[in-house]
């Protein structure tokens, strides 16, 4: 009769799968809480401490740590083996279901001590994994509750196969690399890095067609962006990267947003009372540089959106829902990627980049800390719509390659530039792609002025207020020429290149 071992945290589904395993003819043992759970619900079950003979020890920290256990999990499949765990008077462990304390739920708690960090570091449940992993030729290791249905799956047609259970073998030891690399960072935040990524699929190619390229997820079992693709194509290299940017800025805004994005590049950014008028004041933006671009909504897109966008080319639309009525309407562009994900927030709260030899590390820009005080130092103060324009660009600002000039009137961009070596010459594109709306309108700028030529060309384009970080040697002339033109100039301490 083939024997199972079970010592799980998350409970998800085990009473269920126990219980056809029993159906099945198999013999159950199980660690304390395990045991009871199943008992409580009738399904015949050995205790750990009972099978070994050896209470389970310092409240609870040694449970499964014995020979019996392992030596039964270990064991070869061979005569010798078996005779000497029958010497012993134990038995083969021929699948085993194990799943870990969960340290870093436990850490993430902002009241969380290292006394409780360290009372949910498993030493047990790891250790099963290991084993059960490592016998993947005899064992079945399940690790997941996910896995459950499958391994009855085959089990019903009379055993694991060989390729399944070196796949949950494989599963095993990513799981345990993953929760002893969240330990090891959480008691040493500025040791050694290890991160764990999980492929989501090969991709045609890279960035350009000679460049091989693949999605990986830093969850395992979640799609692009941890969502999924509706409709259209599979996504490119380039498609994530421009969604991605664009999704980063849309989720940022606390009112319906649109944002357009064009090689990694914002070329539109609005928010209003409805995605439809939001989109149309994007688009005004640029309309020019947004052909065959992405765009990301932070609200479910509804038909009026979706009636509005159907009359552009684009490439991919990312929201956290469609409704039935817009993907009716947008089913027509087939070849147009649509990507729901639910995941509002940036994700995690770090961000890589790799250069030659290694790795870049930072913290995700969130936008200005909590205790940023903005300070207005020309002799005009800004007026009521002023405010709104300059708080609406000075986020928006955020989303751009430096050196980031947006334009804004309301909550929408009139002209963006960006990605340019000099300042200037951003102001200069961000002028040419307003044109007369630039008239009336707010400058944002990710960074300080090293020189006033930027205020007085922002100036003499119709530009009446300025917000950017300061700082600047030079900060006294930009603030002369804005005093000179009847400007109103604030500065937020605060700086967000984004490189």
């Amino acid at each position: 009769m083939p024997q199972a071992l079970l010592s799980v945290y998350d409970k998800t589904g085990l009473v269920e799968f126990a219980f056809q395993l029993v159906q099945q003819g198999w013999k159950l043992i199980a660690s304390g809480g395990t045991a009871r759970l199943l008992q409580e619900h009738g399904i015949s079950t050995t205790e750990v401490s009972r099978y070994t003979g050896s209470p389970e020890i310092l409240n609870g920290r040694v449970k499964t740590l014995h020979p019996a256990i392992h030596g039964g999990l270990l064991a070869r499949p061979t005569g010798q083996d078996r005779q000497e765990l029958k010497d012993l008077g134990w038995e083969m462990v021929d699948l085993a279901v194990v799943n870990l304390y969960p340290f870093e739920e436990t850490v993430a708690r902002p009241a969380a001590t290292l006394a409780d960090a360290v009372e949910n570091i498993d030493i047990g449940g790891v250790a099963l994994i290991r084993a059960a992993a490592k016998n993947f030729e005899r064992v079945t290791l399940v690790c997941d509750p996910d896995d459950y249905a499958l391994v009855l799956e085959e089990l019903e047609n009379g055993t694991v196969s060989p390729a399944t259970r070196l796949k949950l073998a494989v599963k095993g030891f990513q799981h345990t690399a993953h929760y002893d690399s969240a330990i090891a960072s959480y008691l040493d935040p500025e040791g050694v890095f290890s991160l764990q990524a999980y492929p989501v699929h090969t991709l045609r190619y890279g960035e350009n067609p000679h460049q091989a390229a693949i999605l990986y997820s830093y969850q395992q079992g979640v799609g692009p962006l941890g969502g999924r693709i509706l409709q259209g194509k599979e996504l490119s290299y380039n498609n994530l990267l421009d969604l991605d940017a664009a999704w980063r800025a849309a989720v940022s805004f606390e009112r319906p947003t649109i944002v357009i994005v064009k090689h990694l590049s914002p070329c539109g950014i609005a928010s209003a009372g409805d995605l439809a008028s939001a989109y149309r004041q994007a688009l005004a933006c640029d309309p020019v540089s947004a052909y065959g671009g992405v765009i990301a909504s932070n609200r479910p897109v509804d038909q009026a959106l979706a009636v509005a966008v159907s009359e552009l080319f684009v490439e991919c639309i990312i929201a956290p829902a469609f409704s039935p009525e817009a993907a009716a309407v947008l089913a027509h562009k087939k070849n147009c990627r649509l990507v729901e994900t639910q995941d509002t927030s940036i994700t995690p709260d770090f961000e890589l980049r790799s250069i030659c030899g290694g790795l870049l590390k930072q913290q995700s820009d969130r936008g200005d800390p909590a205790d940023t005080q903005w300070k207005v130092v020309t002799e005009r103060q800004p007026g009521e719509e002023e405010w709104k324009a300059l708080r609406f660009a000075w986020r928006a600002c955020q989303h751009v390659k430096s050196n980031a000039i947006v334009f804004a009137a309301g909550e929408a961009t009139v002209g963006i530039g960006g990605g340019q070596p000099n300042r200037v010459d951003c102001v200069r594109m961000a002028i040419e792609r307003s044109g007369e709306k630039a008239r009336g309108a707010v400058m944002a700028s990710d960074a300080f002025f090293p020189f006033p030529d930027s205020i007085q060309l922002a100036a003499q384009a119709g530009i009446t207020a300025v917000i950017h970080p300061g700082g600047s040697i030079r900060d006294a002339e930009s603030l002369e020429a804005a005093n000179a033109a009847g400007m109103a100039m604030l500065l937020t301490g605060v700086r967000h290149f984004r490189h």
